[in-house]
């Protein structure tokens, strides 16, 4: 019954965010998204770690909450777009596997073969970009964002799980503690 309730949860809210994720005006998404994304990676931008994005567009979206954003990196600052003329290559998942990524609870490889995450263009593009955001430490954020990342990933990855599995994993993991 609980495990009903969170399932339900994890799948209601992102549809629940879609409302507001589309009245946000796209500059405040823009002025947001470039603070944060500068700071986080200003070394690595600061070291032209981002030189493969130069003159490139990289779109992510969100797509249960229809949200689309063009990514680019301009003299070492990585700039925000609301659409591009052409775009080299495209990341395209549902929030919650996308919260998964970031918080290293599903690997991008393994949500793309269950085709759970798209990644459609260049190949060789699409692969620097996920090497560069596997090589991000999420240390490097503030305390507060990766423990609310860390708690909303576990509740959305139990959220996902299969119930019956999870019931199975957890009874062998207490018989497997108690002959110990």
């Amino acid at each position: 019954m609980l495990h009903s309730l969170h399932r339900k949860l994890v799948h209601t809210v992102p549809t629940l965010l879609a409302i507001p994720a589309k009245v946000l005006p796209f500059s405040l998404q823009e002025k947001v998204l470039s603070q944060v994304f500068n700071k986080v990676f200003a070394e690595a931008l600061a070291d032209d770690e981002f030189e493969f994005l130069e003159q490139k567009w990289l779109q992510v979206e969100i797509t249960d909450l229809g949200i689309n954003w063009f990514i680019s990196c301009v003299d070492n600052k990585l700039v925000i777009a609301p659409c591009a003329a052409t775009v080299d290559v495209s990341f395209k998942g549902n929030l919650n596997e996308l919260v998964l990524i970031t918080a290293r609870k599903e690997d991008p490889d393994t949500l793309f073969f269950q085709r759970r995450l798209k990644i459609e263009g260049d190949t060789e593009l699409g692969l620097e970009v996920k090497n560069m955001l596997d090589s991000f430490d999420l240390d490097e954020l503030p305390t507060a964002v990766t423990t609310l990342l860390a708690y909303v990933a576990e509740f959305i990855q139990q959220g996902l799980a299969d119930p019956v599995l999870s019931n199975e994993l957890s009874s062998s993991t207490v018989k497997n503690k108690t002959m110990a």
